[in-house]
């Protein structure tokens, strides 16, 4: 079971209750937290000061009294209107960990939720009530206002949730599950949907999975580098260590490492000056790759352990602010997006070379009796599609701004649609990866000098699920195969990388 204080929040522990249904609970020192805010927003109300979000409208409407006997039933109506959202339903990994980056942001107890909210969500993580939320209606700033309703309506009893791959009525779940259905009270349908959890929560699963299709692609780029016959001179460590940016020297290393014993790669190097630049630049390439990777797994932990609603409580001061922006988080999307398609680029050229007997010096398309066999011809060309995709996917979205609210909202960040391209993305990129190691154990059957032991032991690995290609068959099936070993981490790179 995991805790959940507000302030140690990790991108595998987000995978872990997101994807692998970890259970929670809230620390009694945040607890505490919840409890000191709540009451500082009690006495606030009691004292008759107009607030926004508890006796005032939202938005443009910020200046439109609410009577005192209306108060509470305000943020039902906040809720019922913001559930606004339209599309195919967000993917449940994608909405527990919204769930789970809006509980730890309400937990640092500036927002004057009552425990029993907290409570509340606590229960349906832990019972697996995943609600129904449409994939678009957010521009990424006054919070995750449409998506965060749809939650905050499954709440209430009024939306929908996911059972297995059917949608039932929320109100009939938390019924099974023994829980009733939640009233919002002061401020809570204010506090719960002003924040960037849709952005935050999709991003923090896709770094996760960023990480491991990275650790994976180094193992791949590795096999095809000795199929290639490639030379490592230009992983020399002192050659390298001249240009000190960190993800070049970690990538040269680990190159220097995996390819360690190779006769083959010796051998090339004696009898070559220079490899094209899909090989020697791995480090340089793969490096940046890694040096975002890093920035924006910076980014995401710490927006995942902050405050982004509105207003904040702190004691006798109610104070709007803009932490709901999602422009940190939308940069980032944006910012890994650009980069792991730019890995699937590099990726798809050495693809393009191995199967070219004119550049790779291996039979074409890999394979005896080309001709009459087409080999390994078109998973190039399926590699090729999903780098187009790619392309044309991260085009940022945090570039455009769309004003909302009668322009009180006049400039928004997209994020969320920005996060939900990554997702894509990160999809197509780990294909992109199963095919280069397809190609790639291929490309090895036809090498004579002994391999690393390292890419030995890889391509052993792929061959225990997928045969030598002697007679043309589909491919996709083998694709399929190692598609798997991917999502479960069983071709990545196991070094050590900063």
């Amino acid at each position: 079971m995991l805790t959940i204080d507000g302030n140690s929040l990790t991108v595998e522990e987000v995978l872990a209750i997101a994807k692998d249904h970890e259970k929670v609970t809230v620390s009694q020192a945040a607890m505490e937290g919840i409890k000191k805010s709540h009451a500082s927003l009690m006495k606030i109300v009691s004292s008759g000061k107009r607030v926004y979000g508890v006796t005032t409208g939202f938005g443009s409407l910020l200046n439109v009294d609410v009577e005192p006997e209306d108060i509470v039933m305000l943020q039902s109506n906040l809720i019922r209107s913001h559930s606004s959202g339209y599309g195919p339903r967000l993917d449940e990994v994608h909405v527990r960990a919204m769930m789970v980056v809006r509980l730890n942001s309400l937990c640092k107890g500036f927002s004057g939720v009552s425990p029993a909210l907290i409570q509340f969500l606590v229960d349906m993580l832990n019972k697996n009530i995943t609600p129904v939320v449409p994939r678009f209606g957010s521009v990424g700033a006054s919070g995750d206002l449409a998506p965060l309703a749809h939650v905050a309506l499954a709440m209430m009893g009024e939306g929908k949730v996911v059972e297995g791959d059917v949608e039932i009525s929320s109100k009939e779940a938390l019924d099974k599950a023994g829980m009733s259905i939640y009233s919002f009270a002061e401020k809570e349908g204010v506090a719960f949907i002003n924040g960037t959890s849709t952005i935050s929560g999709i991003l923090a699963i896709e770094v996760g999975l960023a990480y491991n299709l990275f650790r994976s692609s180094l193992n791949s780029a590795s096999m095809a580098f000795e199929a290639l016959k490639g030379t490592d001179k230009a992983f020399t460590s002192w050659a390298i260590a001249t240009r000190a940016h960190p993800g070049q020297q970690d990538i040269a290393a680990a190159m220097r490492e995996i390819l360690k014993g190779s006769q083959n790669v010796k051998k090339a190097g004696e009898n070559k000056v220079q490899d094209p630049y899909t090989l020697r630049c791995i480090p340089q390439v793969y490096g940046a790759v890694l040096d975002t990777l890093n920035y924006v797994n910076r980014v995401i932990t710490t927006e995942i352990n902050s405050v982004t609603d509105n207003p904040l409580v702190n004691e006798d001061e109610y104070v709007s602010v803009g932490n709901f922006h999602g422009e940190p988080v939308a940069f980032a999307s944006d910012f890994l997006a650009i980069a792991l398609t730019d890995l699937g680029n590099m990726i798809e050229r050495r693809m393009a070379r191995i199967t070219d007997t004119n550049l790779s010096g291996l039979p074409p398309f890999l394979i005896e009796r080309s001709g009459f066999n087409s080999g390994y011809m078109i998973p190039q060309y399926t590699a090729a599609a999903l780098c187009n995709r790619n392309k044309t996917l991260c085009s940022p979205s945090s570039a455009d701004t769309i004003p909302t609210c009668a322009n009180q909202e006049d400039h928004v960040s997209m994020g969320t649609n920005a996060a939900l391209k990554l997702v894509e993305i990160v999809e197509n990129l780990q294909t992109i990866i199963a095919i280069e190691f397809l190609l790639s154990a291929q490309g090895l059957e036809f090498i004579q000098e002994n391999i690393s032991v390292h890419v030995k032991n890889l391509k052993n690995s792929v061959r225990k699920h997928v045969t030598k290609l002697t007679q043309d068959r589909p491919a996709t099936p083998d694709i399929e195969k190692i598609v798997k070993l991917i999502e479960k981490g069983e071709l990545a790179w196991k070094g050590l990388l900063n």
